[in-house]
């Protein structure tokens, strides 16, 4: 991830520039990351100058990455350094000292839920380290192509139907933890049928599902969408799940954006983009669905100012509380942030 903080990255993205739509709506941000690793810094004060370019950004939720594992100690604790070290960044935000917004209001980490029942210790360890803790994200991306990258955390085919995984994932609701489903858009069937199993646990889908454009997904996106669209309308039958929308200009994504000369303007990404948007709010209702950046992420495509522009436009029609929701009523409910 080191090219989207180059200099030479952050030039390419100035290159288009524009007015903030409905500068004052407020917004929650409820999908970044923060890392200080390969030559890439995306650390707090990289992390506000994304969110002081002119949207009325009053809150943020970080999401697990791999960052500052703990160096030492049992494996299975080790990612309670995440934890850890986003809430000494939460704190550093919450002092008033570097604006208004509150970042990293909510945090969400990982723990290895293969541990099955021995998973808990891990997420009191968690939960400990910060009020701030939310809930885990274990990633399930998984495609047999070497042209597709895995999630970062090396799961295995077909985790989330494993016994030892969903002996673990028992254990969140009862500590009023959420999980995060991150997956590819095949894999969309395995999250309904673990929303089915576990109606009491509350369960967020990131980023569309990750429909895939690249390698043998390639010009398959209309296909693609056909299938997505009818597995999102089975799993949004489920209540217990809500939708983060946004993440959806990662190169795997295949939309091609990181490669163009200039990048898009907010206009061009909102009419590339909105069968997505609109299908999954059709489903799952404003109510249910959050729109996210996924920082620095997708920043190998667009710039933050931008990328909220093409949010505000798909949002166009749209009454007062239905933006207020999409933008930060949902998600400041979902992962308790309060004022």
């Amino acid at each position: 991830m080191a090219a989207v903080t180059d200099p030479e990255h952050l030039t390419w993205l100035a290159q288009h520039d524009e007015p903030i739509l409905e500068p004052d709506l407020p917004i929650c941000d409820p999908h970044h990351h923060l890392w200080d690793r390969d030559g890439s810094r995306y650390l707090l004060h990289e992390l506000l100058a994304d969110l002081n370019t002119g949207h009325n950004v009053v809150s943020t939720v970080f999401v697990e990455c791999a960052a500052m594992y703990r160096a030492s100690g049992p494996e299975a604790l080790r990612p309670v350094g995440e934890t850890e070290f986003v809430n000494g960044v939460a704190a550093m935000s919450a002092s008033g000292g570097y604006g208004p917004v509150r970042a990293c209001a909510g945090i969400v980490g990982f723990a290895d839920l293969l541990l099955g029942e021995r998973v808990v210790e891990v997420l009191e360890a968690h939960m400990a380290a910060s009020e701030r803790f939310r809930g885990i994200r274990h990633a399930a991306g998984f495609d047999p192509s070497p042209e597709v990258r895995n999630s970062h955390t090396n799961p295995p085919e077909g985790l989330y139907g494993r016994e030892d995984f969903r002996r673990g994932f028992a254990r969140l609701a009862p500590l009023g933890l959420s999980f995060e489903a991150w997956q590819y858009h095949h894999q969309l069937p395995q999250v309904t049928e673990l929303a089915r199993a576990f109606p009491e646990t509350t369960i967020i889908l990131n980023h569309f599902s990750g429909p895939l454009g690249i390698g043998p997904y390639e010009g398959q996106r209309d296909a693609i969408f056909d299938r997505w669209r009818q597995d999102l309308a089975d799993l949004a039958r489920c209540p217990n799940v809500v939708a983060k929308i946004g993440g959806l200009v990662m190169p795997i994504n295949g939309f091609g954006f990181h490669r163009q000369p200039s990048p898009p303007d907010s206009q061009t990404l909102a009419d590339a983009t909105a069968d997505w948007y609109r299908h999954a709010i059709d489903c799952f209702g404003p109510e249910r669905c959050m729109f996210e950046s996924n920082f620095p992420v997708d920043k190998a495509s667009v710039s933050y100012p931008v990328l909220w522009n093409s949010f505000k436009r798909l949002a166009e029609g749209f009454s007062a509380a239905e933006k207020a929701a999409l933008f930060r009523d949902t998600a400041e409910r979902v992962y308790r942030i309060v004022p």
